[in-house]
């Protein structure tokens, strides 16, 4: 079955393949260059678990959706499909199911008190273990390095220390609370998943949203989008002892969240995106007021971003660090910002626009070096860029209604919504049953795939880097641990 981004199709035009057929139509898949947007089991309202794969075409800008029985077992994706490692490894964990062959079945969310973690073995081999607990105000995630005196051989990350069971509660609606939820996925991605959540409601009840909703969600995503990006350069100035940038940014931050709030009423967008369109609207007064408070950031940000890119102790410290290759980034699947520093051009705004919408117009920022600096630099590329797609956006939002509330949602059918967050693509899948209310609602924040990639940054890396590489990827521990 091949469909686009937010339309809703019948689960039972999607045909269960047997599991070899389906290993090597998905191994074909992306050995054309497709990647995984969500691979998962789920045991329909009346049989076993299937196992159901979104593959992602981003030059036609389609998705193929791929199912199979296993009954119990299959041969394993990974050895020959990397990227699959998490997904298979979260299979296992939530349905039992065996992927025979997996390289390292061990669990993703889950912690057993025999946890295997990975062991280097060898003379002046030695372990450097950091978290769960943080000095900072961060939430729990364990990091555990494999060193030799001072380089690191290999990092593991364990997550999975938050049990908020954000899927299983999502599952029955949509009701009232839905959206809510939907926002709380990832706290600073609140505009992107609460997106994707109205996405699906809106593809699977067959609805569209108005014009002047569209704007205004889209504009909200890229102050999103910027904010973040700032607070991560000010970060990365911090963390490198660099504070004129690190203060700066820190306060340019504070300007592009105050303009989300003037739209929302939240600093963070909470109660904005419903489905069928969106809660507050702008105004002509608030959109000139916008456009001139835009222009006055983006001028203080030039310099302070000249200051910090064009220093040579800055450079001299970001560029060749945390290094990750074009192939592993492709291997992995990685996405966004993590994605584009290492040449990989995906962006679902280009990509994969919703079904019904033409893409979004903002260029793709790409580098090729996959360092901490081409982290950073692609960030203050999408910086330039969204402003620039604000600053045309704001005095030309169509006119009409703010929401067309959605009716009831079609029975036994799918849909997927991709949005390209701050963060990099993030996914939701939604299955309804005879009742029309959710069945099993799927959610792959850009995180999921992303933290592997941290990981091979690390490798061969100084262990005094890990810092400067986490923050580089900047990475949810909430979005991983639904």
């Amino acid at each position: 079955m091949t469909t686009v981004n937010g339309k809703a199709v019948f689960r039972d035009a999607i045909a269960a393949l047997d599991p070899l057929t389906f290993r090597q139509r998905v191994i074909e898949s992306t050995n054309a260059g497709r990647r995984i947007a969500a691979l998962f089991g789920a045991p329909p309202p009346d049989g076993p678990v299937r196992i159901t794969a979104v593959l992602a075409d981003d030059e036609a800008g389609s998705l193929e959706i791929l199912a199979c029985d296993p009954a119990g077992g299959y041969k394993a994706l990974t050895p020959d499909c990397p990227q699959a490692h998490l997904f298979e490894r979260e299979i296992h964990e939530q349905t039992g199911i065996v992927p025979e062959g997996h390289p390292w079945l061990k669990p993703v969310r889950s912690h057993a008190i025999d946890h295997p973690f990975f062991s280097v073995q060898g003379e002046e081999v030695h372990e450097v273990a950091v978290g769960p607990v943080h000095a900072g105000i961060i939430d729990p995630g364990h990091f555990r390095l494999q060193c030799h005196g001072e380089t690191v051989l290999h990092l593991e990350i364990q997550l999975g220390y938050q049990h908020r069971g954000v899927e299983r509660s999502l599952a029955g609606g949509p009701d009232n609370r839905s959206a809510l939820l939907a926002e709380c996925i990832a706290g600073d991605t609140t505009i992107g998943h609460a997106l994707a959540h109205a996405g699906v409601v809106e593809a699977l009840a067959g609805s569209e949203v108005p014009p002047r909703a569209s704007a205004v969600r889209a504009i909200a995503l890229e102050l999103e989008r910027i904010a973040n990006h700032v607070g991560d350069l000010g970060a990365l100035g911090n963390d490198i002892g660099f504070l004129p940038t690190s203060a700066y940014f820190g306060r340019l931050r504070g300007e592009f969240l105050g303009m989300l709030m003037s739209i929302a009423g939240s600093r963070y967008g909470r109660g904005l995106v419903r489905p069928g369109g969106v809660h507050q609207d702008i105004t002509g007064p608030m959109a000139a007021d916008l456009v001139g408070r835009l222009a006055r950031a983006r001028g203080d940000l030039r310099g302070i971003a000249a200051l910090f890119f064009d220093s040579p102790s800055v450079r001299a410290r970001l560029e060749g660090t945390g290094t990750v290759t074009r192939a592993a980034c492709d291997d992995l699947g990685l996405v966004g910002p993590a994605a584009r520093a290492c040449g990989a051009a995906r962006d679902v705004r280009h990509d994969h626009p919703l079904a019904g919408s033409p893409p979004i117009p903002i260029p793709i920022a790409v580098e090729t070096a996959g360092d901490v600096y081409a982290r950073a630099h692609v960030r203050w590329q999408e910086i330039e860029r969204s402003i620039d797609f604000l600053a045309a956006q704001l005095p030309s939002i169509p006119g009409g209604d703010l929401i067309a509330p959605p009716g009831r949602l079609k029975n036994d059918s799918l849909a997927v919504c991709l949005v390209e967050g701050w963060r990099g693509e993030i996914a939701h899948v939604a299955t309804t049953g005879g009742d029309g209310r959710f069945a099993r609602y799927r959610i792959k924040d850009p995180s999921f795939l992303n933290w592997s990639g941290l990981a091979m940054a690390m490798r061969n890396a100084a262990v005094s880097d890990f810092p400067l590489c986490n923050k580089s990827f900047n990475l949810s521990y909430a979005g991983h641990d639904l």
